[in-house]
């Protein structure tokens, strides 16, 4: 991850706590302890533009292999379904065959 940085006026900051009635020297301390906090927070939580590429061409990476997964479950899918359609013409036939044997045997028996 790339560093974030973001402009702090040290000065203006112990000015104006200094204005307020704090001691200069403590002012300086709370600053510097405001700039690493901010510092930090960044560096660990803040996405830079070259973070948002990198996520993205990896969620692009991602959804080409889910895609192709998919596709290639569709196709066998398909092929399973044409597989049972073809046993189930089969035992249809069969059925068939039986009824009109069964049919044939009656007449002749009645």
């Amino acid at each position: 991850m790339v560093m974030s940085t973001i402009t702090f006026d040290t000065f203006r900051f112990v000015e104006t706590l200094e204005k307020a009635g704090m001691p200069r020297a403590q002012a300086a301390a709370f600053s510097q302890a405001q700039q690493f906090s901010l510092s930090e927070a960044l560096d660990s939580s803040v996405a830079t533009k070259a973070d948002l590429i990198a996520v993205k061409s990896e969620l692009k990476a991602d959804l080409l292999s889910v895609r192709s997964e998919l596709k290639a479950d569709i196709v066998r899918l398909e092929n399973r379904i044409d597989a049972m359609e073809l046993r189930l013409t089969v035992k249809l036939g069969a059925f068939i065959a039986v009824a009109v044997a069964s049919t044939a045997a009656l007449v002749k028996l009645l």
